[in-house]
């Protein structure tokens, strides 16, 4: 028995990276999973191939979800394959560096977009649907960045505090109809975007992190499927740094 048997899992930002760590500890837990991914379709049919070894349901849909009509008919479709969303996960996320004086409107935009513009279009489009069933968890990933904010990264900033702030009024809001909203805030995890940054970057974050090494998305994952089963059945509202300790 797993701990999702019977759940359906929607994903963003899920054919690689963080996302795809969730969506394979998800299916190995027995839930039928759906993710959406914006443009690297090979991404998407390995990822999709791995789901489908644990023989659980697995869908793959492409779309931006920081479009509003995208992410409502990206729920329609899940809902009409599927029957249901029992968990909703908002991973979709980018980053566009630069210090403030030098960052264009057009990065501060897809930036506040992508991040923080998407994780509103898809819980106001899924929670019809979990108000109906009276459950639902909802699960968004932040950053460590949204709490201490960096240098060089204001808009990221913004985008993964604003994700926190979102987070804990939705909780307030659905708790009533059973629905639980929580984020997760990870700090240094070895994926493809952390992979871009600069060596003595790196060198720097690790020298701020207790444990001494980046996270593993495997471990994100750890703490999403907490977040997702009735583990956490009186969580809500929270913030769950995963982080190795890293200072603020």
């Amino acid at each position: 028995m797993g701990l999702l048997d019977g759940k359906t899992a929607l994903i963003t930002g899920g054919s690689r990276g963080i996302g795809k760590a969730i969506a394979l500890r998800f299916a190995e837990e027995g839930a039928d999973v759906a993710f959406a991914y914006v443009s690297n379709t090979c991404a998407a049919g390995e990822t999709a191939a791995e789901l489908e070894r644990f023989g659980h349901r697995v869908l793959s849909f492409q779309a931006d979800v920081a479009d509003t009509e995208a992410a409502a008919r990206l729920v329609s479709d899940v809902l009409e394959a599927f029957g249901r969303i029992d968990i909703l996960v908002n991973n979709a996320g980018v980053t566009r560096d630069s210090l403030l004086m030098r960052m264009s409107e057009e990065n501060w935009d897809k930036v506040l977009d992508t991040n923080l513009k998407s994780v509103f279009n898809m819980c106001r489009a899924a929670s019809p649907a979990m108000i109906g069933a009276r459950s639902g968890s909802i699960i968004n990933l932040s950053s460590v960045v949204g709490i201490n904010g960096n240098k060089g990264q204001s808009n990221y900033a913004a985008s993964k505090a604003g994700i926190i702030g979102f987070t804990k009024s939705l909780a307030k809001e659905l708790g009533a109809r059973g629905i639980r909203a929580n984020c997760i805030a990870p700090g240094l995890i070895d994926s493809d975007m952390t992979r871009e940054l600069p060596e003595e970057a790196i060198k720097a974050l690790l020298a701020d992190i207790a444990l001494k090494r980046p996270g593993r998305t495997e471990e994100v994952a750890g703490v999403a499927l907490f977040l997702a089963s009735g583990l956490s059945s009186y969580v809500s509202g929270e913030v769950i740094g995963c982080n190795g300790c890293m200072k603020g």
